[in-house]
C-alpha cells in the first residue's frame, strides 16, 4: 500500500510500553486499525484495556511518561511517531484534539473559562485577543451554552458537569480538527444530558466533517454513534468490525460477555444481572495463551489447550469482521444471547 492510498488514520502494529519498578507493563500490543474522515470509532473494553492509552498516542502525550512507543500512526498521510515533539505540538489541538472524561479536572480552575478556549485558539492561529475572544463566544454558542457572550467569563465551577463538557467540546473544536477524541465524554453525565452531548458530537461531526475516536465502556452509546467498532481485551484487539456485525453477532466470548453484562431495563426485578466473571490479567506479567481464557466458559470447546497457551490472531470471519479468538463455532453465542434477550 503506497502513502497515498492509505486511509485518514491509520494506526498500524501500535504497542506502548511502560517501564515500571514492577516491570514493564505492555499497555498497548500490535494494535492496528483506520479510520476514515467524517466516521465514528468505538473502541471498547474494561478499565485498563488499553482505549486511553492507544489513543493517547495519537496525540503525542506519552514521551512524557517515559513510555516505549513503537509502530506507525498515519493520519493524512504523515506518520505522527517520527515527528519531533515541536512538530507534534503544531498539530495537537489543530489537527487532532481530544475530549477528556472529566472536564472538572481539565479546565484550570483558576482561569475563566473564555481566556482558556480562547489560548488553544491563539496557540495555533496568529490572531488578535479581541478576534480570539470572538471566536471563543461562537463557538460555545455553537455548543448550545446559553448567553456565551456573558458565560465566556464564568469560572469552571460555575458550569454544571454537561455545560462544563459543552466547553471542553468548543475547546476542542476551536481549530477545526479532522480527527477528535472522545475519551468517555459522558461517563459522570445522566442520561438525558449523555443524550444531548451525544446529539451535539454527531451534529459537530457532521458539520466539520470530523473523524471520531470514541473511548467507552457503554454499549448503548457504541450503538448510538460509531460505524466501526475496536474491543479491546488486555491490551490487545480481540474483535473488530462494523457495529452491526458487532453487536447483533459477536463472535469473540469477551465482546459476548460484554453485551450480556448489560442490563436489561424491561427484564423482571427477579432476572439476576450476568457480570463477566473474573478480573483481568495482569500487563506486567501477561499470560502466553489467550489473555481471556481464565474467564472465558467456551474455552473447554477448543481442543488441544489452546487458549492456555497459544496466542489467537487477529484473523477476519467475513468481510469487515475479526476476532482473535480459537473457538470456530460462535453459534451458541448467539442462541443464548437471542434467547436472554440481550441481541
Amino acid at each position: 500500500m503506497t502513502q497515498n492510498s492509505k486511509p485518514f488514520l491509520s494506526v498500524e502494529a501500535l504497542t506502548v510500553n511502560f517501564p515500571t519498578s514492577d516491570g514493564i507493563v505492555h499497555a498497548t500490543e500490535n494494535l492496528t486499525y483506520t479510520l476514515e474522515r467524517g466516521k465514528t470509532l468505538g473502541i471498547v473494553g474494561e478499565s485498563g484495556s488499553g482505549k486511553s492509552v492507544s489513543s493517547s498516542a495519537i496525540l503525542g502525550l506519552h514521551h512524557y511518561n517515559n513510555a516505549v512507543v513503537s509502530g506507525q500512526i498515519w493520519l493524512d498521510g504523515i506518520d505522527l511517531l517520527q515527528l519531533s515533539d515541536k512538530e507534534m505540538r503544531l498539530k495537537r489541538g489543530k489537527d487532532v484534539a481530544m475530549i477528556f472524561q472529566d472536564p472538572l479536572s481539565a479546565l484550570h480552575p483558576y482561569y475563566r473559562v473564555g481566556d482558556q478556549i480562547a489560548e488553544a485558539y491563539r496557540a495555533h492561529n496568529r490572531v488578535t485577543k479581541r478576534a480570539a475572544r470572538a471566536r471563543t463566544i461562537e463557538m460555545l454558542a455553537r455548543v448550545g451554552i446559553p448567553q456565551p457572550d456573558r458565560r465566556v467569563d464564568d469560572y469552571p465551577h460555575q458550569f454544571s458537569g454537561g455545560m462544563r463538557q459543552r466547553v471542553m467540546i468548543a475547546m476542542a473544536l476551536i481549530n477545526d480538527p479532522t480527527l477528535l477524541i472522545a475519551d468517555e465524554p459522558t461517563t459522570a453525565l445522566d442520561v438525558t444530558v449523555q443524550a444531548q452531548i451525544l446529539d451535539l458530537l454527531q451534529d459537530l461531526q457532521r458539520e466539520f466533517d470530523t473523524a471520531l475516536i470514541m473511548i467507552t465502556h457503554d454499549l448503548g452509546v457504541i450503538a448510538e454513534v460509531a460505524d466501526d467498532v475496536l474491543v479491546m481485551y488486555a491490551g490487545r484487539a480481540v474483535e473488530y468490525g462494523t457495529a452491526r456485525a458487532l453487536l447483533t453477532k459477536p463472535s469473540m466470548p469477551y465482546t459476548w460477555g460484554l453485551i450480556q453484562s448489560v442490563p436489561d431495563v424491561t427484564a423482571s426485578v427477579d432476572k439476576p444481572l450476568r457480570p463477566i466473571p473474573g478480573s483481568p490479567p495482569s500487563l506486567v506479567n501477561p499470560p502466553s495463551g489467550c489473555a481471556f481464557f481464565g474467564r472465558c466458559e467456551f474455552s473447554e470447546r477448543v481442543a488441544g489447550n489452546r487458549c492456555a497457551h497459544e496466542l489467537p490472531k487477529l484473523l477476519p470471519i467475513e468481510l469487515g469482521h475479526s476476532k482473535r479468538c480459537h473457538l470456530e463455532d460462535t453459534s451458541i453465542m448467539y442462541s443464548d444471547s437471542a434467547e436472554a434477550g440481550v441481541l
